[in-house]
């Protein structure tokens, strides 16, 4: 459990490095209008969100709040993987190195 916490950790400090860099040097919606004009853009941003609602299911499987389910999902979908792997350190911190309660939260 503590290579887990180490790799959720390690995600979110480069989300973190990334989404500084490209907030503050990169423009969004002249970036993003050329992604989206090319075909390994397109594929990229439908694989990016097919991750998001997987990891988004999972979430709201584990999550005791409905509100707070939400909450996270719709973190996921504006911030990405900085929230994903927020939310991972998070439960491996609280699932008491218990890997049932890590993976299925208020099921386990």
């Amino acid at each position: 459990m503590k290579l887990a916490k180490v790799i959720s950790l390690l995600g979110v400090l480069a989300m973190t490095a990334v989404l500084i860099y490209g907030f503050t040097i990169g423009d969004f919606s002249g970036e993003g209008s050329q992604l989206l004009s090319m075909p390994w853009g397109i594929v990229s941003l439908v694989d990016l969100y097919t991750g998001f609602i997987l990891f988004s299911g999972w979430i709201i499987y584990r999550e005791r709040s409905l509100t707070v389910a939400i909450l996270w999902t719709i973190a996921m979908m504006t911030l990405g993987f900085f929230a994903g792997s927020l939310y991972a350190f998070i439960a491996l911190q609280t699932s008491g190195n218990d890997w049932r309660k890590f993976w299925m939260g208020k099921h386990a």
